[in-house]
Protein backbone atom coordinates (compact mmCIF):
# COMPACT_ATOMS: atom_id res chain seq x y z
CA UNK A 1 0.00 0.00 0.00
CA UNK A 2 1.34 3.48 -1.21
CA UNK A 3 1.54 6.65 1.19
CA UNK A 4 0.64 9.80 0.05
CA UNK A 5 0.90 13.78 2.26
CA UNK A 6 -2.21 14.55 2.99
CA UNK A 7 -2.45 18.14 1.12
CA UNK A 8 0.92 19.80 1.77
CA UNK A 9 1.30 19.15 4.94
CA UNK A 10 3.18 16.35 6.45
CA UNK A 11 1.07 13.68 7.62
CA UNK A 12 1.16 10.84 5.32
CA UNK A 13 -2.16 8.50 4.49
CA UNK A 14 -2.65 5.73 2.68
CA UNK A 15 -4.14 5.46 -0.81
CA UNK A 16 -7.17 3.66 0.40
CA UNK A 17 -8.62 4.61 3.38
CA UNK A 18 -11.12 2.68 6.02
CA UNK A 19 -14.69 4.67 6.26
CA UNK A 20 -16.21 3.73 9.58
CA UNK A 21 -19.90 4.60 9.06
CA UNK A 22 -20.72 1.04 9.11
CA UNK A 23 -19.54 0.53 12.87
CA UNK A 24 -22.51 0.28 15.10
CA UNK A 25 -25.44 0.52 12.65
CA UNK A 26 -24.72 -2.21 9.90
CA UNK A 27 -22.52 -4.70 11.89
CA UNK A 28 -21.68 -4.99 15.37
CA UNK A 29 -18.31 -5.40 17.65
CA UNK A 30 -17.00 -8.79 16.51
CA UNK A 31 -17.36 -7.93 12.74
CA UNK A 32 -15.80 -4.74 12.91
CA UNK A 33 -12.89 -6.26 14.49
CA UNK A 34 -13.00 -8.62 11.66
CA UNK A 35 -12.75 -5.62 9.32
CA UNK A 36 -10.24 -3.62 11.19
CA UNK A 37 -8.07 -6.53 11.61
CA UNK A 38 -8.39 -6.76 7.32
CA UNK A 39 -7.56 -3.29 7.13
CA UNK A 40 -4.28 -3.26 9.38
CA UNK A 41 -3.53 -6.66 7.10
CA UNK A 42 -3.82 -4.79 3.80
CA UNK A 43 -1.37 -1.89 4.94
CA UNK A 44 -4.42 0.60 5.38
CA UNK A 45 -3.25 3.09 7.65
CA UNK A 46 -6.10 6.40 7.09
CA UNK A 47 -9.37 4.96 9.13
CA UNK A 48 -12.13 7.83 8.97
CA UNK A 49 -15.20 8.06 11.27
CA UNK A 50 -17.50 10.67 13.04
CA UNK A 51 -19.15 11.13 16.21
CA UNK A 52 -22.81 10.60 14.21
CA UNK A 53 -22.04 7.45 12.84
CA UNK A 54 -23.57 4.59 14.18
CA UNK A 55 -25.57 6.75 16.95
CA UNK A 56 -21.80 7.28 18.50
CA UNK A 57 -21.34 3.57 18.24
CA UNK A 58 -18.92 3.74 15.53
CA UNK A 59 -15.89 5.64 17.49
CA UNK A 60 -16.52 3.01 20.72
CA UNK A 61 -16.35 -0.05 18.22
CA UNK A 62 -12.98 1.51 16.53
CA UNK A 63 -11.52 2.49 19.67
CA UNK A 64 -12.23 -0.97 21.19
CA UNK A 65 -11.25 -2.71 17.82
CA UNK A 66 -7.96 -0.77 17.51
CA UNK A 67 -6.65 -1.28 21.31
CA UNK A 68 -2.78 -1.47 21.28
CA UNK A 69 -2.49 -1.28 17.59
CA UNK A 70 -4.07 2.90 17.59
CA UNK A 71 -0.88 4.23 17.23
CA UNK A 72 0.08 2.22 13.72
CA UNK A 73 -2.74 4.51 12.05
CA UNK A 74 -3.67 7.54 11.25
CA UNK A 75 -7.25 8.02 13.28
CA UNK A 76 -9.97 10.38 11.86
CA UNK A 77 -12.99 11.58 13.63
CA UNK A 78 -15.45 14.41 12.74
CA UNK A 79 -18.36 16.60 14.76
CA UNK A 80 -20.46 18.81 13.42
CA UNK A 81 -23.60 16.98 12.86
CA UNK A 82 -26.03 16.66 15.26
CA UNK A 83 -26.10 13.76 17.38
CA UNK A 84 -29.65 12.28 18.60
CA UNK A 85 -32.91 14.60 18.75
CA UNK A 86 -30.42 17.20 20.81
CA UNK A 87 -29.65 20.26 18.94
CA UNK A 88 -27.08 21.17 21.81
CA UNK A 89 -25.07 18.37 20.55
CA UNK A 90 -24.36 19.89 17.01
CA UNK A 91 -22.49 22.38 14.94
CA UNK A 92 -19.12 24.32 15.21
CA UNK A 93 -19.15 26.47 17.72
CA UNK A 94 -16.37 26.63 20.68
CA UNK A 95 -18.88 25.54 23.34
CA UNK A 96 -20.00 22.25 21.98
CA UNK A 97 -16.34 21.68 20.31
CA UNK A 98 -15.02 21.29 23.22
CA UNK A 99 -17.38 18.86 24.72
CA UNK A 100 -17.74 16.98 21.62
CA UNK A 101 -13.75 16.46 21.25
CA UNK A 102 -13.80 14.88 24.86
CA UNK A 103 -16.65 12.68 24.53
CA UNK A 104 -14.70 11.34 20.96
CA UNK A 105 -11.18 10.54 23.05
CA UNK A 106 -12.90 8.80 25.49
CA UNK A 107 -15.24 6.78 22.81
CA UNK A 108 -12.35 6.09 20.60
CA UNK A 109 -10.07 5.72 23.85
CA UNK A 110 -7.37 7.81 23.09
CA UNK A 111 -5.84 10.97 23.69
CA UNK A 112 -5.35 12.56 20.83
CA UNK A 113 -7.03 12.66 17.20
CA UNK A 114 -5.07 12.73 14.24
CA UNK A 115 -7.17 14.78 11.84
CA UNK A 116 -10.41 16.10 13.26
CA UNK A 117 -13.30 17.70 10.75
CA UNK A 118 -15.53 20.09 11.12
CA UNK A 119 -18.23 17.51 9.09
CA UNK A 120 -20.10 20.40 7.25
CA UNK A 121 -20.64 24.33 7.37
CA UNK A 122 -22.43 25.67 10.16
CA UNK A 123 -23.60 29.02 9.22
CA UNK A 124 -24.73 29.45 12.75
CA UNK A 125 -20.82 30.20 13.49
CA UNK A 126 -18.30 32.63 12.04
CA UNK A 127 -15.54 30.46 11.00
CA UNK A 128 -13.12 32.48 13.08
CA UNK A 129 -14.60 30.40 16.17
CA UNK A 130 -14.69 27.70 14.79
CA UNK A 131 -10.86 28.04 13.32
CA UNK A 132 -9.99 29.37 16.80
CA UNK A 133 -11.26 26.65 19.10
CA UNK A 134 -9.99 24.17 16.68
CA UNK A 135 -6.38 26.10 17.22
CA UNK A 136 -6.49 25.29 20.68
CA UNK A 137 -7.38 21.54 20.49
CA UNK A 138 -3.99 21.67 18.53
CA UNK A 139 -2.04 23.81 20.89
CA UNK A 140 -3.32 21.42 23.82
CA UNK A 141 -2.08 18.66 21.69
CA UNK A 142 -5.67 16.85 21.73
CA UNK A 143 -6.03 16.89 17.70
CA UNK A 144 -2.66 16.74 15.50
CA UNK A 145 -4.59 18.61 12.23
CA UNK A 146 -7.63 19.94 11.07
CA UNK A 147 -10.05 19.23 8.01
CA UNK A 148 -13.31 20.11 6.92
CA UNK A 149 -16.32 18.09 5.06
CA UNK A 150 -18.93 19.09 2.77
CA UNK A 151 -17.78 22.24 2.52
CA UNK A 152 -17.95 24.56 -0.82
CA UNK A 153 -15.33 25.91 -2.84
CA UNK A 154 -16.22 29.30 -1.45
CA UNK A 155 -16.42 27.99 2.13
CA UNK A 156 -12.70 26.11 1.51
CA UNK A 157 -11.53 29.93 0.59
CA UNK A 158 -13.02 31.93 3.00
CA UNK A 159 -11.80 29.20 6.04
CA UNK A 160 -8.10 29.52 4.54
CA UNK A 161 -7.98 33.32 4.60
CA UNK A 162 -9.56 33.60 7.44
CA UNK A 163 -7.02 31.42 9.54
CA UNK A 164 -4.50 34.15 9.29
CA UNK A 165 -1.50 32.34 10.32
CA UNK A 166 -3.02 30.22 12.70
CA UNK A 167 -3.89 26.46 12.11
CA UNK A 168 -5.12 25.61 8.94
CA UNK A 169 -7.35 22.89 7.71
CA UNK A 170 -5.02 20.30 5.64
CA UNK A 171 -8.01 18.29 3.92
CA UNK A 172 -11.20 18.45 2.53
CA UNK A 173 -13.80 15.19 2.43
CA UNK A 174 -16.56 15.32 0.09
CA UNK A 175 -19.02 13.07 -2.17
CA UNK A 176 -17.20 12.27 -5.07
CA UNK A 177 -17.13 9.79 -7.73
CA UNK A 178 -17.31 8.41 -11.55
CA UNK A 179 -21.08 9.01 -10.92
CA UNK A 180 -20.79 12.64 -9.33
CA UNK A 181 -18.53 14.46 -9.95
CA UNK A 182 -20.23 18.32 -8.86
CA UNK A 183 -17.11 19.35 -7.04
CA UNK A 184 -15.07 19.13 -9.80
CA UNK A 185 -16.83 22.96 -10.61
CA UNK A 186 -14.87 24.45 -7.75
CA UNK A 187 -14.19 22.38 -4.53
CA UNK A 188 -11.73 19.82 -6.15
CA UNK A 189 -10.15 23.30 -7.61
CA UNK A 190 -10.65 25.45 -4.43
CA UNK A 191 -8.80 22.31 -2.49
CA UNK A 192 -5.55 21.73 -4.77
CA UNK A 193 -5.32 26.08 -4.64
CA UNK A 194 -5.14 25.94 -0.91
CA UNK A 195 -3.29 22.48 -0.57
CA UNK A 196 -5.76 20.57 0.68
CA UNK A 197 -5.78 16.84 0.79
CA UNK A 198 -8.59 15.74 -1.24
CA UNK A 199 -10.54 12.37 0.77
CA UNK A 200 -13.32 11.03 -1.88
CA UNK A 201 -16.26 9.50 -0.12
CA UNK A 202 -18.94 6.72 -1.66
CA UNK A 203 -16.42 6.16 -4.12
CA UNK A 204 -18.52 3.17 -5.35
CA UNK A 205 -21.30 5.64 -5.98
CA UNK A 206 -23.49 3.78 -3.00
CA UNK A 207 -22.21 0.48 -4.78
CA UNK A 208 -23.25 0.96 -8.05
CA UNK A 209 -19.61 0.71 -9.55
CA UNK A 210 -19.22 -2.16 -7.51
CA UNK A 211 -21.10 -4.42 -10.15
CA UNK A 212 -23.41 -5.79 -7.90
CA UNK A 213 -25.91 -3.80 -9.06
CA UNK A 214 -28.30 -4.87 -12.25
CA UNK A 215 -30.17 -3.23 -15.09
CA UNK A 216 -34.06 -3.66 -14.31
CA UNK A 217 -33.77 -5.81 -11.14
CA UNK A 218 -34.27 -4.35 -7.41
CA UNK A 219 -31.62 -3.43 -5.41
CA UNK A 220 -30.69 -6.51 -3.52
CA UNK A 221 -32.57 -6.44 0.46
CA UNK A 222 -29.44 -6.01 2.46
CA UNK A 223 -28.01 -3.34 0.14
CA UNK A 224 -27.60 0.67 0.96
CA UNK A 225 -29.57 1.46 -1.94
CA UNK A 226 -32.66 -0.92 -0.58
CA UNK A 227 -32.30 0.82 2.16
CA UNK A 228 -32.63 4.31 1.17
CA UNK A 229 -36.16 3.44 -0.09
CA UNK A 230 -37.22 5.75 -3.22
CA UNK A 231 -33.79 7.35 -3.40
CA UNK A 232 -32.34 4.05 -4.19
CA UNK A 233 -34.73 3.49 -6.62
CA UNK A 234 -34.03 6.62 -8.52
CA UNK A 235 -30.07 5.74 -8.46
CA UNK A 236 -31.19 2.68 -10.60
CA UNK A 237 -31.60 4.14 -13.61
CA UNK A 238 -31.00 4.04 -17.16
CA UNK A 239 -28.40 6.70 -17.43
CA UNK A 240 -26.25 5.84 -14.47
CA UNK A 241 -26.50 2.04 -15.62
CA UNK A 242 -25.12 3.30 -19.23
CA UNK A 243 -22.40 4.96 -18.05
CA UNK A 244 -21.60 1.85 -15.43
CA UNK A 245 -21.88 -0.29 -19.04
CA UNK A 246 -19.33 2.14 -20.96
CA UNK A 247 -17.14 1.88 -17.33
CA UNK A 248 -17.38 -1.46 -17.20
CA UNK A 249 -16.15 -2.24 -20.89
CA UNK A 250 -13.35 -0.51 -20.61
CA UNK A 251 -12.23 -1.59 -17.38
CA UNK A 252 -12.96 -5.63 -18.69
CA UNK A 253 -10.47 -4.35 -22.16
CA UNK A 254 -7.73 -3.73 -19.20
CA UNK A 255 -8.13 -6.75 -17.58
CA UNK A 256 -9.85 -5.03 -14.29
CA UNK A 257 -13.03 -4.61 -13.21
CA UNK A 258 -15.24 -1.06 -12.61
CA UNK A 259 -14.83 -1.23 -8.96
CA UNK A 260 -11.24 -1.53 -9.64
CA UNK A 261 -11.40 1.63 -12.33
CA UNK A 262 -13.69 3.48 -9.54
CA UNK A 263 -10.44 3.47 -7.22
CA UNK A 264 -8.06 4.26 -10.17
CA UNK A 265 -9.39 7.32 -11.87
CA UNK A 266 -9.69 8.99 -8.40
CA UNK A 267 -6.40 8.08 -7.17
CA UNK A 268 -4.69 9.57 -10.56
CA UNK A 269 -6.28 12.81 -9.45
CA UNK A 270 -3.25 14.88 -7.81
CA UNK A 271 -5.07 16.18 -5.17
CA UNK A 272 -6.57 13.10 -3.71
CA UNK A 273 -4.80 11.58 -0.58
CA UNK A 274 -6.55 8.33 0.07
CA UNK A 275 -10.06 7.48 -1.32
CA UNK A 276 -12.54 6.46 1.91
CA UNK A 277 -14.32 3.48 1.06
CA UNK A 278 -16.58 1.53 4.13
CA UNK A 279 -16.79 -2.28 4.37
CA UNK A 280 -18.75 -4.64 6.63
CA UNK A 281 -16.78 -7.57 5.82
CA UNK A 282 -12.38 -8.83 5.88
CA UNK A 283 -13.14 -9.35 1.45
CA UNK A 284 -14.64 -6.20 1.16
CA UNK A 285 -11.77 -4.52 3.18
CA UNK A 286 -9.19 -6.94 0.92
CA UNK A 287 -10.47 -6.24 -2.18
CA UNK A 288 -10.31 -2.50 -2.15
CA UNK A 289 -7.09 -2.12 -0.42
CA UNK A 290 -6.06 -4.20 -3.75
CA UNK A 291 -7.09 -1.46 -6.13
CA UNK A 292 -4.22 0.94 -5.30
CA UNK A 293 -2.13 -1.38 -7.29
CA UNK A 294 -3.33 -0.09 -10.88
CA UNK A 295 -2.27 3.28 -11.49
CA UNK A 296 -3.55 5.11 -14.67
CA UNK A 297 -1.89 7.77 -16.55
CA UNK A 298 -2.95 11.33 -16.91
CA UNK A 299 -4.38 10.35 -20.70
CA UNK A 300 -6.19 7.55 -19.13
CA UNK A 301 -7.39 9.47 -16.21
CA UNK A 302 -9.20 11.89 -18.88
CA UNK A 303 -10.48 8.94 -21.29
CA UNK A 304 -12.04 7.34 -18.84
CA UNK A 305 -13.53 11.08 -17.46
CA UNK A 306 -14.70 11.85 -21.07
CA UNK A 307 -16.91 8.17 -21.28
CA UNK A 308 -19.15 9.55 -18.71
CA UNK A 309 -19.33 13.39 -18.81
Amino acid sequence: MRMRRLGTSGLKVSEVGLGCNNFGMRIDQKATQGVIDAALDAGITFFDTADVYGATKSEEFLGKALGKRRCEIVLATKFGMQIADDTSRAGGSRRWMMRAVEDSLRRLGTDYIDLYQLHRHDADTPIDETLRALDDLVTQGKVRYIGNSNFTGWQIADADWTAAGGTRFVSAQNLYSLLERKVEHEVLPAAEHFGLGFLPFFPLASGLLSGKYRRGEPAPNDSRLAAWGSRGAAALSDKNFDKVEKLTGWAQARGHTVLELAFAWLLGHPAVSSVIAGATTPEQVRTNAATAAWALTPEEVKEVGDLVA
